[in-house]
């Protein structure tokens, strides 16, 4: 059976919940719909993979370094709707009664600590388990393909479906360029050719995604694009017949006049991998809660159909080890 660590994007899953939810509210008439529908898909997903492992991750509300880096970033990003505000509380609060770890930091986005999270987990599976197969498989759930760009052979990314009758989605590496049209490793560059509205990254002017899947397909990398836009006045230089096709005279320009801005765009779509955190398994087991006290919140929020979908606890395991 594949093993599992699951990383959760939490304000991503929060904002898909939120818009994707009715109006829930307790009897008090205290609106908890993301909190329903935040775990809701963080249940479903521990029933459907059985991981052993799992965290949460949220964005932290000061400024990151990409607003540092670009002024402009993510600046068309509406407020947080006043009656999602209060639910952020409670689904961590539904989280710490998980006994699920948080990983919150100052100046990174979750993008940022999950990408980190899934880099560590690579090196244990290198260092830890070399010889272990299958390897421990990281899947990032989450709410937006951001994370698309860290899937390899040990990390997957989980799209819960955005309404009811809209199947959940897993994405490998074949997944991820069925969906965008570029490989992992290719997405950053996607987004630097193209931009990203959702997160006001720029890219080139005038280049959108079916030209940039194009240039990306026949120079595989922004670099070796830009190396051949440098160097494409000279005669001696040869093009394969696609790169000939997709460098006309109009694209090139724009990619010249691009050039500062897609390097920019580049540096803000890319995850960081080496935030100063740590991951600690042992503090990530699933079954490691105490599942009265959770069951007791949720009846709180009257989320009764949510019940069934709770995880073994560890005395629940050790009395079933016990019995068979």
């Amino acid at each position: 059976m594949q093993p599992y660590f699951l990383v959760i994007d939490g304000h991503a899953l929060i904002y898909r919940a939120y818009h994707a939810f009715p109006n829930l509210t307790t009897r008090e008439g205290v609106l908890v719909n993301a909190v329903y529908g935040f775990t809701r898909h963080v249940l479903t997903a521990i029933r459907q993979y059985k991981p052993q492992y799992l965290a949460v991750t949220f964005d932290h509300p000061k400024p990151t370094f990409r607003h540092v880096d670009f002024k402009g970033y993510k600046s068309n990003r509406s407020a947080m709707p006043d009656d999602l505000i209060p639910q952020i509380e409670i689904i961590k609060q539904m989280v710490q009664t998980l006994n699920f770890p948080i990983f919150e930091l100052e100046g990174y986005e979750a993008d940022d600590l999950i990408g980190t999270l899934t880099a560590q987990l690579s090196a244990y599976n290198t260092q830890a388990r070399p010889d272990c197969e299958p390897k421990l498989m990281g899947l990032v759930v989450t709410g937006d393909r951001d994370s698309f760009q860290l899937v390899d052979e040990t990390t997957h990314v989980w799209l819960p479906g955005r309404a009811k009758g809209q199947s959940d989605m897993e994405y490998d590496r074949d997944d991820v360029f069925e969906r965008m049209g570029a490989y992992p490793e290719q997405i950053v560059d996607l987004k630097a050719l193209m931009g990203d509205a959702s997160d006001t990254i720029p890219g080139v002017a005038g280049i959108g995604e079916k030209t940039a899947t194009k240039l990306l397909a026949a120079f595989e990398t922004l670099k070796k694009l830009y190396q051949a836009v440098d160097l494409i006045d000279n005669e001696d230089l040869s093009f394969t017949s696609a790169q000939k096709e997709v460098l006309k005279e109009k694209v090139v320009a724009k990619l010249r006049a691009g050039k500062e801005s897609a390097f920019m765009s580049q540096r803000l779509a890319t995850i960081d991998r080496s935030v100063p955190i740590a991951l600690d398994l042992e503090a990530c087991k699933v079954s490691a809660y105490d599942k009265q006290a959770a069951q007791a919140l949720i009846s709180s929020m009257d989320f009764k159909s949510l019940l069934s979908l709770l995880p073994a606890d560890e005395f629940e395991l050790e009395l079933q080890e016990a019995l068979f």
